[in-house]
C-alpha cells in the first residue's frame, strides 16, 4: 500500500492538463485515496477530481440508463465543464465508460485503466461469477472493511443493474476509436481481468499502449498496489509531453 517513490521524481507531465477518477463498480471516491496520496507526495499537480455516476460512486435510482454510452455522455458532460483536457482513469467496470468518453469527447487526451472488463469471452453472468469467483481468493482480507461500506452506499440493486447493463459492451471496438495514450494496469493474478484481453485493448488502440500486471495483485489494484497506479499516469502524462513536443 505504500507510495515510495519509483524512478524519476520529475513532474508527472504537463500541468495543463487534468486528471479525473471514475470509480468501480459500487465504490466511490475512497477508492481512490490511496492514488491520489501517491501522486501528491511524488509532485504530480493537484488538479484532479473524481466523478461520480450512477453505480460508478451514485445509487442508481430505478430508471436511470445504466448502459455505457449514457453513463459516457455524462462523463463527457463533466469533462467539457473543467475546459481543459484530462487524462480519465478507470477501474474495471469504469473501464468502458472511460473509453468511450474518450471517443465521444476530444477533450480526453489519455486513458488508464485498471482491470479493465467486458471481455466479450465472460460476457454472460455465469462466466463473469466464475471469474470474479477465482480472482477474489487472491484479494486481502483487509480490503472488506474499506469495500463493503462502499458497496452498502451505491447498493445491491445500483450493482446488479450496473453490470448487467455494461456486461456485452465491446470495449476492444470503442478503445479502436481512440488515438489517445493508454496504459493498462492489472493484478497478475486478477481473472477478470486476463493478460491477453488487456493486450487486446492494447493492441486495437490507435495510439500508444501499455500493459503492467502487478506480481501478486488481484483485481483491487487501486487499494493494493495504488503506486503503480501512479506510475502508469505518469508514464501517460509524459507521453502526452513528448507527443506535444514532436
Amino acid at each position: 500500500m505504500g507510495c515510495a517513490a519509483s524512478g524519476s521524481s520529475e513532474a508527472f507531465g504537463d500541468k495543463r492538463h487534468g486528471l479525473v477518477f471514475v470509480p468501480g463498480l459500487g465504490l466511490d471516491a475512497r477508492e481512490w485515496d490511496g492514488v491520489r496520496r501517491c501522486l501528491g507526495e511524488q509532485g504530480v499537480p493537484d488538479d484532479e477530481s473524481v466523478v461520480l455516476l450512477p453505480s460508478l460512486g451514485d445509487p442508481a435510482a430505478r430508471g436511470v440508463e445504466l448502459h455505457v454510452e449514457a453513463l459516457a455522455e455524462r462523463l463527457v458532460q463533466a469533462v467539457r465543464a473543467s475546459k481543459r483536457g484530462v487524462v480519465l482513469v478507470g477501474h474495471s467496470a469504469s473501464c468502458p465508460v472511460v473509453v468511450e468518453t474518450a471517443v465521444r469527447c476530444a477533450s480526453v487526451v489519455g486513458l488508464v485503466l485498471i482491470g479493465p472488463v467486458t471481455d466479450p469471452r465472460a460476457a454472460s453472468w455465469p462466466r463473469m461469477v466464475a471469474r470474479w469467483l477465482r480472482t477474489a481468493v487472491h484479494e486481502r482480507l483487509w480490503e472488506i472493511p474499506v469495500l463493503v461500506p462502499q458497496y452498502a452506499r451505491t447498493g445491491l440493486g445500483s450493482i446488479v443493474r450496473g453490470m448487467n447493463a455494461m456486461r456485452s459492451f465491446r470495449s476492444d471496438h470503442a478503445v479502436a476509436r481512440t488515438s489517445v495514450p493508454v496504459a493498462i494496469v492489472r493484478g497478475s493474478r486478477d481473472r477478470i481481468a486476463p493478460y491477453d484481453w488487456c493486450r487486446q485493448l492494447v493492441d486495437a488502440a490507435a495510439g500508444p499502449g501499455s500493459v503492467t500486471s502487478v506480481p501478486g495483485a488481484g483485481h483491487m489494484v487501486p487499494l493494493t498496489h495504488p503506486q503503480a497506479v501512479a506510475v502508469a499516469i505518469r508514464a501517460v502524462q509524459s507521453e502526452i509531453v513528448d507527443s506535444n513536443l514532436r
